[in-house]
């Protein structure tokens, strides 16, 4: 039986001395890590927690959150990482929702407090939490079939839905990454996406479990993610395609030493054949490899290994095939009928990684859930030998710098405004950002588009604002 405290425990076995983490100044190794990890698990016992008791992260990629993410599933608690982009209405749903009981917090803690019982502050707080604490045991009755996380992400109704992930969802994504990619303890990993993205904590299992080093990015930008390259001599990496896109420029306009890079994968969102093109130029000695998935699938589905050798194939416009371990099919939405390649129609998944359903949310879980067949709203086909072709969305979704943002929750936003009297949002083709969202509105009284943004900017986060009006 493998949970998630199983990687720590090998990689403590077989490389205790290795470097785990690289974050800023800071390094630790595996021995120094588990320990921490230990300790933390202490601390959460020491502030009253139990099993099966949700603790949320707001955060940003640093060594704290990779123990969180190791510890609070290997002492039976719930993860409940959340976007550190979300407004403190938007956590505040998330936290009441969950039953979370204890945050840590990266942010000021004034419009979190009343909905949990603690707030830890993100480096003094957590940092006097361990350093007074004793080590704590991992859980041994965790299971399986334990809940490992809650995984929030954008609804149709405009309420986030937590994605309930078992710790075999979390060991079997690592397991599909370990069947296609090697990671040892030559494996240099650099977090870029953020943590509390599933393409943030894609790999985390799957290097722990060879030995491998996770070199920490705190925020993205592109030039300082090519010097830590550099520097670190980072091997493996995962960017959503607005990142590799920012990436390649970079490298072209001051070009480093990144002959270490030999493996970049990219997922979250469709990404643009030039950009293909362009990071295959950039980074000859790198393989790419497409990822389809989704939170509700741990995330990965499918794969599309070396598709720099396949820029213009049909197969390349494609998101590969399903991953060792995973079943995927094309259905007709209606009856569920399985299509025959080449037919376009619901994209279906199958396997151990699949979600357990949504958190409290019966009715959406069935809808998502049938016969074992996660239901992803997307649509496509799949060819003569299961290499899966997106063609649309049957979900209400914009995937903007690989963030899915629900038109919904937008017109929401939109229609508060008391100078609105309809609006509709769509996605519109972006170079930068893959789709931007885009809003059509039928005022009722004279107002400003900027107006109209700033009005929304308080209701929603960043990213899901209106680039145009």
């Amino acid at each position: 039986m493998n949970t998630v405290a199983s990687p720590l425990r090998r990689a403590c076995q077989v490389a205790p001395d290795a470097t785990a983490i690289v974050c800023g100044e800071r390094t630790f190794t595996y021995a120094q890590t588990a320990a921490r990890c230990r300790r933390l698990v202490g601390a959460l016992h020491g502030l009253g927690l139990g099993r099966g008791d949700r603790v949320a992260v707001v955060g940003p990629n640093d060594h704290r959150y990779l123990e969180l993410y190791l510890a609070i599933p290997a002492a039976g608690m719930v993860l409940v990482p959340l976007n550190a982009r979300h407004t403190d209405a938007e956590l505040r749903y998330a936290l009441e929702d969950s039953g979370t009981r204890v945050v840590f917090a990266a942010r000021p803690a004034a419009g979190l407090a009343s909905a949990v019982e603690r707030v830890v502050a993100w480096e003094e707080g957590y940092d006097a939490l361990l350093a007074a604490a004793p080590e704590g045991e991992f859980d041994p009755e965790v299971t399986e079939e334990t809940l490992a996380g809650l995984f929030y992400t954008g609804g149709t109704t405009g309420a986030a839905k937590g994605v309930m992930l078992t710790h075999r969802n979390l060991v079997a994504n690592a397991w599909h990454f370990l069947a296609r990619w090697p990671f040892d303890e030559q494996t240099r990993w650099l977090v870029a996406a953020p943590l509390f993205h599933a393409a943030g904590t894609i790999a985390v299992l799957a290097t722990v479990w060879g030995a491998g080093r996770q070199v920490m990015l705190p925020a993205f930008d592109a030039d300082a993610a090519l010097d830590l390259i550099a520097a670190e001599r980072v091997t493996h990496t995962l960017m959503v395609p607005t990142m590799l896109a920012a990436l390649t420029e970079a490298q072209r306009a001051r070009p480093r030493d990144v002959s270490s890079l030999r493996w970049i994968s990219h997922g979250g969102s469709p990404i643009a054949r030039e950009t293909v093109r362009r990071a295959a130029e950039t980074f000859p000695d790198a393989e790419l490899l497409h990822i389809y998935g989704a939170t509700e699938t741990a995330p990965i589905a499918t794969l599309l290994s070396h598709e720099q050798r396949l820029v213009g194939s049909p197969v390349g416009g494609s998101c590969g095939q399903p991953a060792i371990g995973v079943d995927v099919r094309v259905v007709e939405p209606a009856s569920g009928r399985a299509l025959a390649p080449g037919e376009v129609g619901e994209v279906l998944v199958r396997g151990a990684n699949v979600m357990r359903g949504y958190w409290n949310k019966p009715a959406e879980t069935a809808e998502a859930l049938s016969g074992g067949w996660y239901r992803s709203g997307d649509l496509g086909y799949l060819d003569e030998h299961a290499h899966l072709h997106l063609v649309d969305r049957a979900k209400d979704m914009i995937v903007t710098g690989g963030e899915n943002v629900y038109c919904s929750e937008v017109e929401d936003a939109l229609f508060a405004h008391p100078a609105v009297l309809e609006a509709t949002v769509f996605g519109v083709p972006d170079a930068r950002w893959g789709e931007a969202v885009h809003a059509v509105v039928v005022p009722r009284a004279e107002v400003e588009p900027a107006a109209l943004i700033e009005h929304c900017r308080a209701r929603i986060a960043a990213y899901k604002l209106p680039k145009r009006i």
